[in-house]
């Protein structure tokens, strides 16, 4: 959808009438909460895997991982998904199509990097001409995931912390909302799991060999 339809147009006007009408901004908190969700919990992917890193992007799909349980379904057809996850090397001669298929997307739209070579041109950056630095060097990046090759698990907590990008965005332009970060940091426990976890810092003790010798 182009920037000067009457669509986009239309839900401008709407959304500068909310703010400037008294009390709009909470109707328009909460049509952005609930727009906000959706969009989160139904990110349709667009695969784009170019290398080695296109193995650990098919592996999150299967039944081991359950990616359908984040609403993150893969589909070939840029003009149906949400967010494109470039798995692999771009080169220079790759640059055009990928930057066309991210034009065809619809918006919002939005980009996962995953592995050194999709962020930063990885290893191959050094050892050849034709390999691009990054994707960000031709088009934005909303996450960025670190491995060569990251683990379908990397995969997952990538779109969750796009989920909580989603939900700082509103349908106005110019307006952002401060959320609570509810992924985890490096200091605390994970976030959804079930299993008993120790305190961070927490060392263990030594397991005891019946002899008093060490294992």
């Amino acid at each position: 959808m182009e920037d000067g339809s009457a669509a986009v147009a239309l839900v401008d006007s709407f959304t500068s009438a909310l703010e400037s009408m008294p009390g709009g901004g909470i109707i328009l908190t909460s049509m952005d909460a609930l727009a906000d969700w959706s969009r989160g919990q139904s990110l349709w992917a667009m695969p784009m895997g170019t290398a080695c890193c296109a193995m650990e992007l098919i592996a999150a799909s299967f039944s081991k991982f359950d990616f359908d349980r984040l609403g993150t379904f893969p589909r070939p057809d840029p003009r149906h998904v949400d967010v494109m996850i470039v798995a692999g090397t771009i080169t220079k001669k790759m640059q055009p199509a990928v930057r066309r298929l991210y034009d065809q997307m619809a918006e919002p739209k939005y980009v996962i990097a995953m592995g050194n070579c999709a962020a930063s041109g990885g290893i191959f950056y050094y050892d050849t001409y034709s390999v691009v630095r990054g994707v960000d060097q031709f088009m934005p990046v909303d996450v960025y995931i670190a491995g060569c090759p990251p683990r379908p698990e990397s995969l997952e907590d990538g779109v969750l912390r796009l989920r909580e990008q989603i939900r700082t965005r509103s349908m106005a332009e110019g307006r952002s909302y401060d959320r609570d970060l509810t992924l985890p940091g490096l200091d605390t426990d994970r976030a959804g799991t079930t299993d008993a976890v120790r305190p961070v810092g927490d060392i263990p003790p030594a397991p005891h060999t019946g002899a008093g010798g060490k294992l």
